[in-house]
């Protein structure tokens, strides 16, 4: 059973539309937070991660990183897993 996926994503960032669309790719269901229409979620999310840029992705709470990270753990072979596929 795949994994609860949250992103913190822009609709303009080109990073954040690449992770989504790595996620699309691989069939899993996410929820995807606009910081510039939630932005005090943002400033928690930026408090707990110390980050300021986007996107900002969780799986079941536990920040994995951005769309480079993503990537990274995909190409390693952990992505599925870390999913839930």
């Amino acid at each position: 059973m795949s994994k609860k996926v949250v992103l913190y994503t822009t609709s303009t960032c080109p990073y954040c539309i690449k992770a989504l669309r790595k996620l699309d790719e691989k069939g899993v269901k996410y929820e995807n937070i606009n910081v510039r229409e939630n932005p005090e979620q943002f400033d928690a999310i930026m408090a707990k991660t110390g980050w300021d840029t986007v996107p900002q992705i969780f799986v079941e709470d536990q920040f994995i990183g951005g769309c480079d990270d993503l990537h990274a753990l995909d190409r390693k072979g952990e992505l599925d897993a870390i999913l839930g596929l």
